[in-house]
């Protein structure tokens, strides 16, 4: 494709801009990692680096143009426009055939869930005979291929990519986690969505967004703005949860097709008579001119805010009750979400990727309704990010169990003991006794905490003083295989090193 048919629709800043000179590109580029001979980069700025600093670098790799922000003077065409990200998403879905025009599009934000809506509508298109694919926090995956995925939200160029690769494959329809980063950095600008969905609102990402108003800001864009724009913008509906407060002001102030979901009598998709226990959740949810029979494994009432929201995307994209039952009742396992971990001594152990504070507030006070022993938590806050929600932390996982071991959870480039002592300032911690680690390991007593540092030898404690009928929750890393240290990866999985802690102390 040439520059100029990759450039249709782009306003170009420099005045000076030959468009006689126009060369086909064989590639596109925003790391210069990856540039080949004849290859287009593109110079974003980043968090970290600035793509302009790397022009010579692009050149010098074989790059055959560039297209900045900012006026630069170099040996090959250089294109000068007003946001480079908001350009690399058009050439890139331009590039590979704007794929999401031909391709059912869901598309998920909210601070919680969206990882376990993305496996039930997954669950239920597969068992009504579609071909879905999946983008999100574990993985992207469709038709028997998984690959690893960086990031929640793609950047615009792999993105484009990944869902030319699900067209070409057959998918029929794709649903997608996004970030509020993802928003914010247009990443899924040029994405046409068929139909978008919000989970929920809670402190996350304030490191980034700095203001609660402008994480909910971003976040709304998905429905006010990106679903407006487009060959689609006609047809896009929008599914809301309404138990949420923020999801609730959205629902009334939208013009766009609708459908709301949530406890109320006024929700179009509403539970009815739902039994919660370990074994899951089973009950009824009401919808426009039928009832839906369910039995799910997922636990907890957070779940089934998931499930409503899995349903009312089912209907949005007008499948039948029998349909949803049948991919709501076969999803038998979330990857790192409540994941169960088999215990011989009966003890209940899970694993969860709660790393917020609503997170671990919906996780913990739904083990605590189904547990008739004690609740031990492990947990920690991640380095390099919002410092506020620490004690917030700190004071939940205190308040609902009886041993909270404070540990560290991916610390970056801050001193652990910093991180702790930020969740310490918790006043919950002041009511509560603090064990010396070495004095539990034959059992604890009386409610209160003990601070281990070292992940893996938290892990070990909580295995050690727990007994048969105790529930163990391992909180923050979920499905992730690695902690980051410094900035450096180490391998680290929670449910191996639950499964070691096991056979040690087997005996």
């Amino acid at each position: 494709m040439t520059l100029s048919d990759l450039l249709k629709s782009t306003e170009i800043e420099n005045q000076d801009y030959d468009s006689a000179i126009n060369p086909e590109i064989t590639s596109i580029h925003y790391d210069t990692r990856t540039v080949k001979p004849g290859g287009l980069f593109v110079a974003i700025p980043g968090l970290k680096a600035d793509g302009h600093d790397y022009i010579d670098t692009a050149i010098e790799k074989g790059a055959s143009a560039i297209i900045a922000q900012k006026p630069v003077s170099c040996s090959k065409v250089c294109v000068q426009v007003r946001d480079t990200r908001k350009t690399l998403a058009s050439v890139s879905s331009r590039f590979y055939g704007n794929p999401s025009e031909h391709l059912h599009m869901t598309g998920i934000t909210g601070t919680n869930g969206k990882t376990t809506v993305t496996y039930m509508v997954e669950s239920i298109l597969e068992c009504a005979g579609f071909k879905p694919g999946v983008i999100g926090t574990i993985n992207y995956r469709y038709m028997s291929n998984t690959f690893e995925n960086h990031m929640t939200t793609p950047e615009s160029l792999d993105l484009q990519k990944i869902l030319a690769e699900m067209r070409d494959a057959g998918v029929t329809h794709v649903i997608m986690e996004i970030s509020s980063h993802a928003i914010d950095m247009s990443r899924i600008a040029h994405c046409r969505f068929d139909l978008v969905a919000f989970t929920n609102l809670t402190q996350d990402h304030l490191d980034y967004h700095n203001t609660m108003d402008e994480y909910w800001a971003c976040k709304k864009r998905l429905f006010t703005e990106i679903i407006q724009i487009g060959p689609k913008r006609k047809r896009a509906q929008a599914v809301i949860n309404c138990d949420d407060p923020k999801g609730k002001a959205l629902f009334n102030e939208l013009n766009t097709k609708k459908l709301s979901v949530g406890h109320g009598p006024l929700n179009l998709i509403k539970p009815h008579d739902c039994i919660h226990d370990r074994d899951g959740i089973r009950g009824s949810l009401i919808m426009p001119g039928s009832r839906l029979e369910f039995s799910s494994v997922l636990v907890g009432a957070h779940n089934l805010e998931n499930i409503l929201i899995a349903a009312g995307i089912a209907a949005g994209m007008g499948l039948s009750a029998s349909e949803m039952r049948s991919g709501i009742d076969a999803l038998t396992n979330v990857p790192g979400r409540l994941e169960k971990i088999a215990d011989e001594k009966g003890r209940y152990i899970y694993v969860d990727y709660a790393h917020t504070p609503d997170a671990l507030k919906n996780v913990l006070s739904a083990l605590k309704k189904l547990t008739t022993g004690r609740i031990i938590s492990v947990f920690g806050c991640g380095g390099d990010r919002d410092r506020a929600k620490r004690p917030m932390m700190g004071d939940i996982a205190a308040r609902f169990s009886d041993l909270a071991i404070v540990t560290s959870d991916n610390p970056r480039t801050e001193k652990p003991k910093n991180i702790i002592a930020d969740i310490l300032s918790a006043n919950e911690f002041n009511s509560i006794h603090k064990y010396v680690p070495d004095t539990i390991e034959s059992g604890f007593r009386d409610k209160g905490y003990a601070v281990v540092p070292d992940r893996r030898k938290a892990i070990d404690l909580a295995i050690t003083v727990s007994v048969p009928g105790d529930t163990v929750l391992v909180a923050g890393k979920g499905h992730e295989n690695y902690q980051i240290i410094g900035k450096e990866t180490i391998q680290f999985d929670d449910r191996i090193e639950i499964t070691k802690a096991l056979k040690k102390h087997a005996g």
